[in-house]
């Protein structure tokens, strides 16, 4: 028997508790849905223009991800459906069942309303009106207000109410928020949307300037800080300038780069000079001999001293040019002196007097010239130097000016940088607060249309779920019930083999009606069978002479019942039955059988004591009851010598022992017989206690024949002998 198979059984025992069960609960659903009002339902819409931009015209921004526009929908919805918004309902609802005619009210007035005078009810609207215009909540701190919370929650125009019944959400990827409401009355359901809707988008529209009224001051301020930091920045740059007379350091570095170059070539030039005109000066002196310079020098001694004048002004006129950074104007006049040293050495040439036999004039001239341009150049270099000295003073003091102003230049940059990025947030926050995307109503409701009725489906909701609830409870005492009915539960259990069970046959079963066989009630002719199927067991495993004892492990477990059913199963096949009751405690055998002979009387007496050994025949030894055991009534020698003489006259000997309750008694039966059977109650557990007496029977190894499971009331197709762990 599987686990299936036994939950299944159960709720066959359990069919009608499956049936009426369900069946009550679906017939006081009718009575209680029956009642129940019609409902109506109004749909609207709302365009929101975060999809469709076209409202927007130029304002349109580039496309936004889908997952951003997702989440401005959720925060909308999510919006829609706070309680702030809704209280704006709940008042709007209320205030029209206070100013409508009775009959136009939208649901039926509470009796805390019927019982406001109209002094009352005109102060109710005053406060719900200021209420609405605040768009403030009612306080359960103020009496008054308390009992309009009161109004609205037992006419279900509070906030929680209604949202139970609103749903909202966008449609499929459209540019539109779906509003649906269910009520009890058409006109409601309209008004209920129309009016969210509107006070939405008016709450939504307020925010919305608000935000940008908030943005752009907040921007105008952040604009003007940058613009005066900008402001500031700009003033140090020109203060810097005019206090240190800075007027373009780009243009003057390079024009003292310039300056600078040009100097050094003329002074690498000069430097030539000077060296090429004092080789040339010594390779000319050098031929002449002393005698032709004493002649030279006295000839031309005046003429040398004119000479000598005119190079000095040459070399101050030199040194103007120079450091005028060869100013043109100082040119003309070089030239001028140039031409006048030259002609005075023309005339030193014309008048010098010199040996006639030397032919040396050349000579004389070129030393001449080249010792004036000797002197020269000599003359440029000094000066040269002195400029180039006096630029790099002036260079190196652009220095310091150029990191300044470098400065200020890359703080200006930064500055102008901040200003316009404050600029354009600052015009782009204008333009969109000119152009919002503003929520519109793009679909009033109309009043509500009726919906198909939920009774139906509540009243066979009602069905399955008690049905469901039904097996769910069964199921629960099921997984916890431990509780054995079937052979192959007890067989696991104890890890003993289960010869059989019998059916329950009810308390008013006799053992006449076993004996009977022209009955024709069906327990009792499964009873015979499931008997007969165990005798089999027994005869198969034990033979003949045998010793049964049957035991059990509480009283009232059905054993008694199971050895007259077991001898007269034996009896059926021709066999000598003797039946020994052994319970003296409870000897139910004995009192159905008031004329049998007794143990004691035989025990005592041997066998003087008659009994009958007809075959198929059932004999019985009764007891005189009382509190006394087996060995209390004679010794183990003498016990053995009477049950070895009755083996010989009997072929099964059944002995109603005690049960395992009283152990003691039990073990003494147990110790002279050949086999011994336990009987278990179906629907009995198997307690902590029992477990020392389980290991008992399994201690007598291959003594213990096996379980018969009695008082089934499950009806099985297996029967016969059953093992641990045995599935069908």
């Amino acid at each position: 028997m599987t686990e299936l198979s036994q939950f299944l059984s159960i709720l066959y025992r359990n069919k009608f508790v499956l049936i009426f069960v369900p069946l009550i609960t679906v017939v006081a659903a009718y009575f209680l849905v029956k009642s129940l009002p019609d409902q109506y339902k109004a749909q609207g819409s709302i365009a929101t223009g975060l999809v469709d931009k076209t409202e927007q015209g130029l304002m349109s921004t580039g496309t936004e991800q889908d997952f951003e526009i997702s989440r401005k929908f959720d925060n909308i919805i999510q919006m829609m459906s706070q309680k702030k918004v809704l209280d704006q309902v709940s008042y709007q609802l209320l205030l029209h069942d206070l100013k409508a005619a009775e009959k136009d009210d939208f649901a039926e007035p509470s009796k805390t309303l019927q019982a406001l005078d109209q002094n009352a009810k005109n102060q109710a609207a005053a406060v719900l009106t200021q209420k609405y215009k605040t768009q403030q909540e009612l306080s359960p701190a103020v009496p008054f207000e308390k009992k309009l919370l009161d109004i609205l929650d037992d006419m279900q125009y509070d906030a929680e109410s209604i949202q139970k019944k609103l749903t909202i959400f966008r449609l499929s990827n459209s540019d539109f928020i779906n509003i649906e409401f269910e009520a009890r009355d058409p006109e409601m359901a309209a008004f209920v949307i129309n009016t969210l809707s509107d006070d939405f988008i008016k709450m939504y529209a307020f925010r919305l300037a608000n935000n940008y009224n908030k943005t752009i001051n907040f921007l105008a301020e952040f604009l003007e800080q940058k613009r005066l930091a900008l402001r500031v920045q700009m003033n140090g740059l020109r203060d810097y300038k005019i206090r240190n007379r800075v007027l373009n350091l780009d243009e003057q570095a390079k024009s003292l780069y310039g300056q600078m170059a040009e100097f050094e070539l003329r002074r690498e030039v000069a430097k030539k000079d000077v060296i090429a005109y004092g080789v040339a000066i010594k390779n000319i002196e050098n031929k002449f001999n002393a005698n032709d310079r004493k002649y030279f020098e006295s000839a031309v001694s005046t003429i040398n001293q004119n000479i000598v004048a005119t190079k000095q002004r040459l070399r101050a006129v030199n040194e103007a040019y120079v450091k005028s950074n060869f100013d043109p104007k100082y040119k003309a006049s070089l030239d001028s002196i140039q031409t006048k040293l030259s002609a005075q050495i023309d005339e030193s040439t014309d008048r010098y007097l010199y040996n006639p036999l030397s032919v040396k004039e050349n000579l004389v001239s070129q030393k001449l010239t080249m010792e004036v341009e000797k002197d020269l150049a000599a003359n440029s270099l000094a000066t040269i130097e002195a400029e180039m000295k006096a630029l790099n003073n002036r260079f190196d003091g652009l220095v310091p000016n150029e990191a300044k102003v470098q400065e200020f230049e890359t703080a200006i940059d930064i500055a102008s940088k901040e200003y316009m990025e404050a600029l354009q947030k600052y015009n782009d926050a204008r333009l969109q607060s000119s152009f919002p995307a503003t929520l519109k109503v793009a679909e009033k409701a109309l009043p509500g249309t009726i919906q198909p009725s939920k009774k139906i489906v509540l009243i066979i909701l009602s069905g399955v779920i008690s049905f469901a609830f039904c097996l769910f409870i069964l199921f629960i005492l099921y997984f916890l019930d431990s509780s054995i009915r079937f052979p192959q539960q007890l067989a696991n259990a104890t890890d003993r083999p289960v010869l059989g069970f019998v059916n329950h046959v009810g308390g008013g079963f006799r053992i006449s009606e076993l004996q009977n066989e022209n009955t024709q009630e069906s327990k009792i002719e499964i009873f015979r069978n499931l008997i007969r199927s165990i005798r089999f067991e027994l005869d198969s495993e034990f033979p003949d002479p045998k010793i049964i004892a049957v035991t059990s492990l509480h009283e009232g477990s059905g054993k008694t019942l199971l050895t007259l059913s077991l001898a007269w199963a034996f009896s059926k096949i021709n066999k000598r039955v003797l039946i020994i009751d052994g319970n003296f405690n409870a000897g139910d055998i004995t009192k159905l059988n008031s004329g049998s002979k007794f143990l004691e009387d035989y025990l005592n007496r041997g066998e003087a004591t008659p009994l009958s050994t007809a075959n198929g025949s059932i004999s019985i030894l009764a007891n005189k009851g009382g509190d006394v055991s087996l060995y209390e009534l004679a010794d183990e020698t003498k016990i053995k010598s009477a049950l070895t003489s009755l083996k010989g006259q009997y072929d099964t000997i059944l002995i109603d022992a005690d049960s395992l309750v009283s152990m003691n008694k039990a073990k003494e039966w147990i110790t002279f017989s050949d086999a011994v059977i336990s009987v278990f109650e179906s629907g009995r557990s198997i307690s902590y206690e029992d477990r020392s007496k389980i290991e008992y029977l399994k201690s007598l190894n291959g003594k213990m024949a096996g379980w018969v499971l009695t008082g089934a009331q499950d009806l099985l197709k297996q029967t016969g002998k059953v093992s641990k762990y045995v599935t069908e």
